[in-house]
Order: C-alpha cells, then structure tokens, then sequence
C-alpha cells in the first residue's frame, strides 16, 4: 500500500495542547529503555521522571514534526484488553482446556512482529516425514494433535475463554490453588488469522450495530458446537508463556518487551511503523473516560494479525472486565499523526 507522508504543524493535530503529554512521556520512556536506538532516546532517558506537562510536550514539539498519510481515506482504531479469567495448574472437571507452550517443533517463517503482513499466508511448519508440512491448525489442536507432549501451561473453564485470550495475546489467570500468573504472547501456528466477528456479521448472525465482543461471547456459548465450530474457522493459535514475577509487575507485555500502558499504548503494522515511535491519534466517535472526544499522544508498542495498514490501530485498554468492555465496543475512524524525529 502507498504511503506518503506529509508534514503538518502542531497547531493543525486537534487536540494536541490539551493531551497529557506526560502520560505519553512516561510510556515513551519504557519504550527508550527496551531500544536505546530509538530517537531521542537519551535524552529522554536523562530527563527520566523529572517532567512535568508542558515540558512533556516541549520534548516532542522541540524534537519531532507530525505527519499524516497523504492521498489516504480515513483509518481505523480498535481496541483490546488483557482479560483476567479463572485457571488452575492442574486439570480437572472444572478447568480442563489446556493452555499450551510453543512447541518445539514449531518452525516460524516470519518475524512475529510483522505478523500482520504475513497473514495472508502460512507461516508456521513442521518437520514430517514428508518433509515440512503447514503445523497444527486450530480445529487439530482442540482435537488432540499437542496432547500428551507435556506443553499445558495450565487449564482454563472452556474454549472460549482461551479462544478470546489468545485473540488478545495475553491474559492474567486467577488460580484456584492461589495467586495469580500473567501469560504473554509466545507465538503462533503460522496460519491466517480470521476474525469471527467478520464472519458473524456477513452471514447475518449479529447485526452491526449490535456488535460487540460481549454479543460474539453470547453467540459462541448459546450453542457450544456452534460456537466452537465457528472458533475453529480461526485456524490461528496461539501459545504463551509465563512471566516471571519482575517481569509481570507492571503489566502485560507488548510485542516491543515493554509493559503496556493503558490508553497509550498502540498495536500497530510494522511495515509502516516503527515500535517505539509517538503517534497522536484522533478519534471523534470514540470517548475518553471523561467523555470527550479521544485526541491522545500514544507509543507503537505492540502488533497483532488484524493490525494491518499504514492507517490501522489498537489501542490497549488495561486489564479486567471494564478494559475488556471498553475494547469490545471501540472500533471508529481515526487519523494518525506520526511524529518523526527532526534531525
């Protein structure tokens, strides 16, 4: 896809004086430390925490200039979450739907963090007897093609718990023997992601303005083979591993190693950003927790299958049931003002 960028002023980004430019710096700073190649990385990391506002926004006006995509329509910005379910180190009746590790013997083909624009195709293998072979889909994992290796993870109540934590790429699981785990994204089967909503709403199951995360969860569990044969259209799968407890503390990770902020982090296609870079994102239908129009500075800290194109985003929205609301009901036209470095 073209893309051409255009400089603009900060006078022309709507929005920008008011925004919180500390909150940005703060998740910027995290963002300099996992890549000191960044930008202005050191001099970010010499001012630390010692900003305020308005020195925040003289940090990126002095050094950046925002542009926007030339000859480009309107974007799009989506929303997710870190869920927070119920799990347990030990199968039983009640949690009985493994959460696996990567496989040894999963050979990936392209760099996770441009999943996006190897989605069209298949990027997971397996060495047979053949010779390679595309790896497990998702309808064989649930079948029992990793059972019995020793991969589980732990267990969770049912398929569209895991179903919907890997499709955020993270999640916190409350263990029922006690404490808590925080599991990450730790790559993929290598086949093509669907989105299911998609699917719902071109078939007419949901109507548009009915949909919602909350609707698709409804539409699964109201008939469970339905549901999962409808999972199973995703062939994608994904496999986590565990924090360990430093590198849990601040929340889950981004595909740039950095613990996301919420409301500041951003998913976006590495083909057209750079993890770590500022983007300020404008987003009229979509409210702020004080109910005013979203105008924010955010940092490229993340990707996603689904996140693909020079004018696509997903914003993080934090961790729990709230998060997960917010997430499942952001999906509107945005623009994108990258800011890149002046010298």
């Amino acid at each position: 896809m073209p893309f051409n960028l255009k400089p603009v002023s900060f006078e022309e980004v709507e929005g920008w004086a008011g925004d919180d430019h500390t909150a940005a710096f703060s998740a910027f700073l995290r963002s300099c430390h996992a890549d000191p190649g960044l930008p202005h990385a050191n001099a970010a990391i010499d001012l630390g925490d010692r900003v305020d506002r308005g020195m925040a926004r003289d940090f990126f006006q002095s050094r950046f200039t925002p542009h926007v995509a030339a000859e480009c329509g309107p974007g799009l910005v989506t929303g997710y979450y870190e869920p927070e379910i119920e799990g347990s180190s030990v199968r039983s009746e009640t949690f009985k739907v493994p959460v696996y590790r990567r496989p040894p013997d999963l050979i990936t083909l392209a760099p996770d963090a441009e999943r996006a624009r190897f989605n069209d195709r298949i990027t997971g293998m397996r060495a047979t007897a053949d010779g390679e072979a595309p790896y497990h889909t998702r309808a064989d994992i649930w079948a029992g093609a990793l059972a019995g290796r020793g991969l589980e993870l732990l267990y969770v109540t049912d398929q569209v718990e895991l179903f919907y934590m890997q499709v955020q790429g993270s999640g916190l699981v409350w263990l029922a023997e006690g404490g808590t785990v925080r599991l990450t994204y730790d790559g993929k089967n290598g086949h093509p992601y669907t989105s299911i909503g998609a699917l719902l709403l071109q078939r007419g199951e949901i109507a548009p303005e009915a949909m919602s995360m909350a609707a698709v969860k409804a539409w699964l569990r109201a008939d469970q083979a339905r549901g999962r044969a409808l999972m199973e259209e995703n062939r994608s799968y994904v496999f986590f591993r565990a924090l360990d407890e430093d590198e849990a503390r601040d929340g889950p990770l981004g595909a740039q190693g950095v613990a996301l902020t919420p409301g500041r982090s951003l998913a976006v296609d590495t083909e057209y950003h750079r993890l770590g870079m500022p983007v300020f994102v404008t987003a009229d239908g979509l409210a702020t927790e004080h109910r005013e129009p979203f105008r924010r500075l955010m940092i490229a800290q993340d990707v996603g299958s689904a996140i693909r194109g020079p004018q696509r985003g997903d914003i993080f929205w934090g961790t729990g049931e709230a998060a997960g609301a917010k997430a499942g009901c952001t999906s509107h036209s945005a623009r994108f003002f990258v800011l890149l470095p002046k010298h």
